[in-house]
């Protein structure tokens, strides 16, 4: 009698829980505690616990009971298009800065272009975790 429990036990499915939206969050808006529940449901591709969600940025609308997926959130915007930036070239002990102006949006550790106000070229560089653009500067 035991192992008959004990197997109908196993044979019984695992409840999944989901992360949905319970309001709809448009696409740049950070995710809050309040913007997210877990339901019993197993939804793919869904994320599985609110701590893996909040603080992000949604990169598309995500509508209310829709799920909430890995894809549709990332890192938080520093710059936007057309904001002010610090441009810093750093080689060896040198450190050179200069005023420029972002034609991208990004987040930390992305690649955007920027153009630089005093020379009008545009160049390529990092973003900083303080907003500051590193040209010429690899990891």
């Amino acid at each position: 009698m035991w192992r008959l429990l004990l197997f109908s036990a196993l044979a019984m499915p695992a409840s999944a829980e989901s992360l949905v939206a319970t309001r709809t969050i448009r696409a740049g808006a950070l995710v809050g505690p309040g913007d997210l529940a877990l339901v019993s449901a197993d939804l793919p591709g869904a994320l599985t616990g609110p701590a893996e969600a909040i603080g992000l940025e949604a990169r598309v609308s995500i509508y209310a009971g829709k799920p909430v997926r890995s894809g549709d959130l990332g890192p938080p915007t520093l710059i936007t298009r057309n904001q002010l930036v610090t441009l810093v070239f750093l080689s060896g002990g040198l450190a050179i800065t200069a005023e420029g102006r972002a034609l991208m949006r990004g987040a930390a550790g992305d690649e955007v272009r920027v153009m630089n106000l005093g020379s009008r070229t545009t160049v390529s560089g990092r973003i900083g975790p303080d907003g500051t653009i590193y040209v010429g500067w690899k990891e």
